[in-house]
C-alpha cells in the first residue's frame, strides 16, 4: 500500500514535470488568444541591461513602445508628429522650438507637459547613453505646452533627435529603479518582466494616439536558432531569425525579407600603432591597415557581391559607402569594381609590398600583410562576412585572422585592429561619429582614426544647411570624384553588405507590409504595430 502510493507520487510530479515543460515549450499549439502577441525581435528582442529606461538607450532607435517621442518618421522618411504638433528652427539652426499636445496622461495617470520634455532631453545628453545629444546645449520648458532646445553648433540634423527620446515623467523618474518600473505615455505598459525570458506589455488606455488592435505583446528573449525553433513550435507570432534561415520554410508561416539601412563595414585604422593612447588607455593604429595601399587593395579586391549570395545567404545588398541605396544622400557613383583582384595585387606592388618567401603573403619591410579581424561572436553575419573576407584577401597576398569575442574585449582593442561593425541611421549626423576627425577614439566614434579636413569641411557645411540642402556635402564625404572610396578617398572602410532582416510571420498576421517602416540601425519591427491585425482565427493555419 505504501510503495502505490509512493509510485502514484512519482506518476503526478512526472506528470507535473511533462505538462510543464510543453507548456513551457510550446509543444506543437499555441495557447495565445487572437488579441495577443509573442513576438522575438532583434533591437526589441534583446534583454535590455539596464531594463526599459530611455535614458540609457531602451527605444533610442526605434519604437519604444511604453514612451512617447515628439515624432515619428514615416516609410517616406518625411517626419509626422506624435507628441510634438508643430516644430520651428532659427535661421543657423542653433535653437529649435517645439509645441506639444495638451492634456496628455501618464500610464499612472500623472500629467505630460513641456518640463518631462526638457527633463528627459537635458537626462539623455547627461547619461550619455542614447542618442548623440552633442550638439544640445539644453532644452527648456517655455510654458506647459512648449519647449525650446538651444545648441551648441548649428546642427540641421537635430529634427532626427527628436524622434529618438522617449519621454519620462521629471517628477518621479529614478535613475535607479525605473528601467524595471516604467512610467510612459506611449501605447503600451510594462505589466511583467520575467528576466532572462520575456517581457510582457499591455495596452495603456491614456495612449492619446492610434490604438494597437492587440491588447498584450509579449516578448520573448530568444535569439536565432532559438527564435527559428519556438517559430517551428507555433509558439510565436513573429519570429526573427538569422540570415542563414532566410531560404527555410515553416507550415503556418510565411516569410517577411525586409531592407534596413543597417550596414556593416569594416573599420581599417588609418594611423600607426606608436605606442599613442586614448585617455581610457585604449591603444590607436594599426601599423598593417595604416598602409594606404592595403586599405585601397581591399577595398577593390574583395567580391561583395558574392558575400551578399553566400556568406549573407542573399540577404544583403553590396555596399561601398556606409549608406544605404534608398537614403537621399547615398552616393550611387563609386567607381569600385568588386573582385579586381589584379587591381588590388597592383595597389600593393606600387606600395612596396612583395611577396619574397613565396608563402602567398606579401611583405614590406620585414613586415607580413597580416592582421586580426575581430567580430561579435553574438552576430553571425558579422562572423561570415569575417570569414568570407579573410578567405578572399588570400587572394591578392593579405591574411586576415577572423577573430570571434564579445564586446568587452573588442573594446580594448577597437582602435588597433578592424572590426566588423554595424552603423545606419535616418539621420545623416551618423557620418560625423564615423569620420570627424575630433571624434577619432572615443567612445565608438571614428575607430579608422579618419584625420581628413576636407571630410570636416563638408560635414561642418552640412550641419548649417537645410536638411534637404545638406544632402550633397553629406554624400560627398563619401565621394572624392576619382575613386569614390569612402571616405574621401581614404579608404579608411571596407564597406560590405546592406543587411536584410528575416522574419517568419504567422500567416494569421497582417503586419502591414504598405506601412511598413525603414528600419533603422539594428531593427525596428514594431515602427508600425498600430497597423497589425489579426486576419484569421490563430489555429487556423497552426
Amino acid at each position: 500500500m505504501e510503495q502505490k502510493y509512493i509510485i502514484g507520487i512519482i506518476v503526478l510530479i512526472l506528470i507535473a514535470i511533462i505538462g510543464g515543460t510543453l507548456f513551457m515549450s510550446g509543444g506543437n499549439t499555441s495557447t495565445r488568444a487572437d488579441n495577443e502577441l509573442v513576438v522575438s525581435a532583434f533591437v526589441h528582442g534583446s534583454e535590455p541591461e539596464t531594463g526599459y529606461d530611455p535614458m540609457y538607450g531602451w527605444g533610442d532607435r526605434g519604437e519604444p513602445l511604453i514612451q512617447s517621442t515628439l515624432m515619428k518618421m514615416n516609410r517616406n522618411m518625411t517626419y509626422d508628429n506624435d507628441l510634438a504638433t508643430s516644430w520651428s528652427s532659427n535661421n543657423n539652426f542653433t535653437e529649435y522650438t517645439v509645441n506639444i499636445r495638451d492634456g496628455v496622461k501618464f500610464s499612472d495617470n500623472t500629467t505630460l507637459d513641456a518640463e518631462d520634455v526638457a527633463f528627459s532631453y537635458n537626462q539623455a545628453k547627461s547619461t550619455g547613453n542614447t542618442i548623440d545629444l552633442s550638439s544640445l546645449d539644453n532644452a527648456s520648458a517655455v510654458n506647459k505646452t512648449t519647449i525650446k532646445f538651444k545648441l551648441n553648433k548649428p546642427d540641421s540634423t537635430f529634427t532626427d533627435k527628436l524622434l529618438h527620446v522617449g519621454i519620462v515623467p521629471s517628477d518621479s523618474y529614478d535613475n535607479n529603479t525605473y528601467g524595471s518600473n516604467p512610467i510612459g505615455s506611449g501605447p503600451f505598459k510594462l505589466a511583467q518582466w520575467d528576466k532572462g525570458q520575456q517581457v510582457i506589455f499591455e495596452k495603456n488606455p491614456n495612449y492619446y494616439g492610434k490604438q494597437p488592435k492587440f491588447d498584450k505583446l509579449t516578448i520573448s528573449f530568444q535569439k536565432n536558432e532559438a527564435s527559428f525553433n519556438a517559430a517551428k513550435n507555433h509558439e510565436l507570432d513573429i519570429a526573427a531569425v538569422p540570415l542563414s534561415y532566410a531560404n527555410e520554410t515553416i507550415d503556418g508561416y510565411h516569410s517577411f525579407l525586409s531592407e534596413s539601412n543597417d550596414v556593416r563595414g569594416i573599420s581599417l585604422p588609418m594611423k600607426n600603432n606608436t605606442g599613442e593612447t586614448n585617455e581610457d588607455g585604449i591603444a590607436l593604429g594599426n601599423n598593417v591597415t595604416a598602409d594606404k595601399s592595403i586599405r585601397l587593395a581591399l577595398n577593390y579586391g574583395i567580391n561583395r557581391e558574392d558575400i551578399c549570395k553566400g556568406a549573407l545567404n542573399g540577404a544583403g545588398v553590396p555596399n561601398y559607402d556606409g549608406i544605404a541605396h534608398f537614403l537621399p544622400w547615398y552616393n550611387n557613383d563609386s567607381t569600385i569594381k568588386d573582385a579586381d583582384i589584379d587591381k588590388a595585387k597592383d595597389f600593393l606592388k606600387k606600395g612596396g609590398w612583395k611577396d619574397t618567401d613565396g608563402d602567398g603573403i606579401v611583405e614590406k619591410d620585414g613586415k607580413k600583410a597580416s592582421f586580426n579581424l575581430y567580430y561579435s561572436s553574438d552576430a553571425p553575419e558579422r562572423q561570415a562576412i569575417a570569414v568570407a573576407v579573410s578567405e578572399q584577401a588570400k587572394e591578392f597576398g593579405i591574411e586576415i585572422n577572423a577573430t570571434g569575442s564579445n564586446w568587452d574585449e573588442i573594446d580594448k582593442i577597437k582602435f588597433s585592429e578592424p572590426v566588423v561593425w554595424g552603423f545606419g541611421s535616418t539621420d545623416p549626423y551618423v557620418m560625423y561619429g564615423e569620420y570627424y576627425s575630433n571624434q577619432a577614439g572615443i567612445g565608438y566614434n571614428n575607430p579608422s582614426l579618419v584625420n581628413n579636413s576636407a571630410v570636416d569641411s563638408h560635414i561642418d557645411k552640412a550641419m548649417s544647411e537645410p536638411r534637404e540642402q545638406s544632402y550633397a556635402d553629406w554624400s560627398a564625404v563619401s565621394w572624392d570624384g576619382q575613386t569614390g572610396i569612402s571616405p574621401k578617398g581614404d579608404a579608411a572602410w571596407l564597406w560590405i553588405s546592406e543587411i536584410k532582416y528575416t522574419y517568419f510571420v504567422d500567416d494569421s498576421l497582417d503586419i502591414s507590409k504598405d506601412t511598413f517602416k525603414l528600419q533603422p540601425h539594428g531593427g525596428d519591427l514594431f515602427g508600425n504595430i498600430y497597423d497589425w491585425t489579426r486576419i484569421s482565427p490563430i489555429n487556423a493555419t497552426n
